[in-house]
């Protein structure tokens, strides 16, 4: 058998064909879910988190997030608006299985530490969601281990 150009495109289309079914196969074992169940229905109340992030910039001191050297995350709310309450939501967008929340427990110095051993290696959003004073807050802060 002689090579000349029409077994060359045959075989150039046969390995096209290959790796556009292989690029098909490996893209179906991938999830492609939503990062939220409900994303309607926080697009539409986008305005009231809006606000929310607005009083957070009014603010003089916010809300500091920080990892500690004692492997614990930080959260440092203003001393100056009293007594705080709200939700923590740790989001790790590589799998949401990893999401939790904890309720907001600050102690006298207005700080709440949470056990950065709960938390596994990779990237974490830390969304707060907190109310002190009769306004409410938003913060949202990247944190990685």
């Amino acid at each position: 058998m002689k090579w000349n150009w029409g077994y060359g495109i045959a075989l150039a289309y046969t390995l096209f064909v290959a790796g556009m079914v292989g690029m098909v196969i490996k893209s179906t074992s991938y999830d492609h879910s939503l990062v939220a169940d409900d994303y309607y229905a926080k697009d539409i109340a986008y305005q009231q988190q809006y606000d929310k992030m607005a009083n957070t910039l009014a603010l003089d001191e916010g809300l500091s997030i920080r990892l500690e050297q004692d492997g614990m995350v930080a959260l440092n709310f203003p001393d100056q608006l009293g007594k705080v309450q709200g939700r923590i939501h740790f989001f790790c967008p590589s799998d949401s299985k990893r999401d939790f929340q904890l309720p907001v427990h600050t102690d006298s110095e207005f700080v709440q530490r949470v056990p950065a051993e709960q938390l596994k290696k990779g990237l974490w959003r830390i969304k707060v969601d907190w109310q002190a004073g009769g306004t409410a807050y938003y913060t949202e802060e990247t944190l990685f281990l």
